[in-house]
């Protein structure tokens, strides 16, 4: 079965870890993953590309797949984030749009993807018959040894003909389930700015690893406590909390994700992070109601949209609300087993605090360092 040949070989590379977003196409792939590697399953590409980010880093081997017009979604991930701080990325991607392709909307994008990677001068590998699978694998051993992302584009024509011993089942967990949620909050006026939440936090970390949200609150951070094991977000708007995810499913360590409520509205994982269910994962939600490093324009969350039940809805048990820094420091100090989310309700405003005077690879490589235990606490 060409499927199963293909996850040997992603395997005697020593990948550990399918990120997956599936096609129609490859169906039958994606209902074997789970039998052979940690199966991370997305509801949104680029997700998936902060998830293999943060993988990475914490030492797990990872692939991304996807179908090729996911691509669209994830190039501003993929170059602001893995290109970057030069990260490995090797991408799996079904390529529609090109061969016996049905569907008019699959063309436009997908036709042009090689001209497009080429322009970014993302490497991309085009795998056409089953004669080019050994492509696959020099896909990712590429995108590791040059620690660089690197597109395999696999045509529908790859997987057609292949002999099937017998049809793949797509196992499904039970559904029965009861969904009830008694909530009820209240928001008062907001007593901290998100960075007197940051130093409240950057004073009682003790051996965490933390990822922080880009711009102003990376600086707020770095002014704070600059750590080893502070992994500071340059670019790659709403993947602070995927980078979180994937450290947490690949290190022990306690891993804190300062994210905020313009980026986690922007994203799809938190469903994902209920999922997947890390115990060593809090993410903390620096909910100041704007965009605060552009300039304070308002979010929903500004008088609309309650971060916290968004959590619960996503499937999230361990949430609280804070709303002061007494509160603050108690829900930190009584946080349990995760994934924990504590939304932190703020008011507007940016410390005066300086860019980082810190290039992307040097963040990287401190920050691995110190999460294998050579770096300071």
């Amino acid at each position: 079965m060409r499927e199963g040949c293909v996850l040997d070989r992603l395997a005697a590379l020593g990948v550990d870890t399918v990120a997956s977003l599936p096609c129609d196409r490859t169906q039958d792939l994606c209902a074997l993953i789970p039998e052979r590697f940690r199966a991370v399953n997305l509801t949104r590409e680029e997700d998936g590309v902060g998830i293999c980010a943060g993988l990475a880093m914490a030492g797990a081997r990872s692939v991304l797949h996807m179908q090729s017009s996911g691509l669209g979604n994830s190039l501003n991930a993929i170059m602001s984030l893995t290109v970057t701080f030069g990260l490995p990325l090797p991408i799996l991607a079904s390529w529609r749009g090109v061969y016996r392709e049905a569907i008019p909307a699959q063309v436009p994008f997908n036709r042009a993807i090689p001209e497009v990677l080429r322009a970014l001068n993302i490497p991309c590998t085009v795998i056409r018959d089953p004669s080019d699978e050994a492509l696959i694998g020099a896909v990712v051993r590429d995108a590791y040894d040059s620690m660089r992302p690197h597109v395999g584009l696999i045509l529908p024509l790859f997987w057609e003909g292949a002999e099937e011993a017998c049809p793949v089942e797509q196992v499904f967990p039970t559904r029965a389930r009861e969904s009830a949620v008694e909530y009820r909050r209240i928001f008062r006026d907001p007593a901290m700015t998100r960075n007197d939440a940051i130093r409240a936090i950057a004073a009682a970390l003790d051996g965490e690893a933390v990822v922080t949200n880009i711009g102003v609150p990376a600086k707020e951070l770095y002014a704070a406590n600059d750590r080893d094991l502070n992994f500071y977000m340059l670019g790659s708007y709403t993947q602070a909390t995927p980078i979180g995810l994937g450290l947490s499913l690949a290190t022990n360590k306690d891993v804190v994700v300062l994210d905020g409520d313009g980026s986690l509205l922007g994203t799809a994982v938190l469903p994902v992070v209920a999922a997947e269910a890390p115990a060593n994962l809090t993410v903390v939600c620096l909910d100041n109601g704007a965009f605060g490093s552009t300039g304070n324009q308002p979010t929903p969350a500004s008088g609309r949209a309650d971060m916290e039940l968004l959590a619960l809805a996503a499937g999230i048990r361990n949430t609280c609300k804070v709303q002061d820094e007494e509160e603050l420091r108690e829900a930190w100090e009584n946080r349990g087993r995760g994934p924990n989310f504590i939304h932190v309700v703020l008011k507007p405003g940016n410390a005066a605090v300086p860019n980082i005077p810190l290039a992307p690879a040097e963040i990287r490589e401190r920050f691995m360092r110190a999460l294998r235990g050579c770096g300071t606490p």
